[in-house]
């Protein structure tokens, strides 16, 4: 191989090792700040989950009821208790207020009928609700970003690692076949003298 070639190569090998570790870093940073983020605003509004032997949780169905008790007494603050809050507990209540209706329908319903109280309220109840669930489920939905955003991370870093080591591989065989050449004409030059 030439010298130029080699040299390219090289340079070519040390820019994919800077940029894959730039990038590699970058989306540690995201999906850091993300969970940290997410944890951070989840927190701040003390959601608990109601205890395992709690009504709350005894009245769900079994389906429901199981997934709500891993997290039994804990404080929601992750994106994946987020969303099991978002559709075991919240989504099983709001179906129970509406009657299997949604807000849409409810909200429909109370327009037409304007002067039902007991109408507008559950039209009230449930935009709330499915206001809070929407808010939990995109906790959620950034949750699984960061999730991402970290495995990429990983496969990057890896990345730049094996271009490094490919790097530090081409290195040691430009100095060994440099010091070859160096040897070969050393000798060549012994043998005229």
């Amino acid at each position: 191989m030439t010298t130029g070639i080699r040299w390219r190569i090289m340079t070519l090998q040390a820019a994919l090792v800077l940029v894959l570790a730039f990038c590699s870093g970058f989306l540690f940073y995201e999906s850091s700040f993300v969970s940290g983020q997410i944890h951070d605003q989840l927190a701040a509004q003390r959601i608990y989950f109601p205890a395992a032997d709690s009504p709350a949780i005894k009245a769900l169905p079994t389906s429901d009821a199981a997934a709500m008790r891993q997290y039994a007494g804990q404080q929601l603050t992750t994106g994946a208790q987020a969303e099991t809050y978002a559709d075991h507990f919240i989504a099983v209540h709001l179906k129970e207020i509406a009657g299997g209706k949604t807000y849409a329908q409810v909200s429909a319903e109370a327009q037409a009928n304007p002067t039902n109280p007991a109408l507008a309220a559950e039209t009230n109840t449930l935009f709330r609700g499915e206001t809070l669930r929407g808010l939990l489920l995109n906790a959620y939905g950034w949750a699984q970003v960061a999730a991402i955003a970290l495995y990429a991370a990983i496969a990057l870093a890896v990345a730049a690692l094996v271009m490094l080591a490919a790097f530090v591989f081409e290195l040691a065989i430009w100095k060994h076949s440099a010091t070859s050449a160096t040897s070969e004409r050393s000798q060549a030059v012994r043998r005229l003298a």
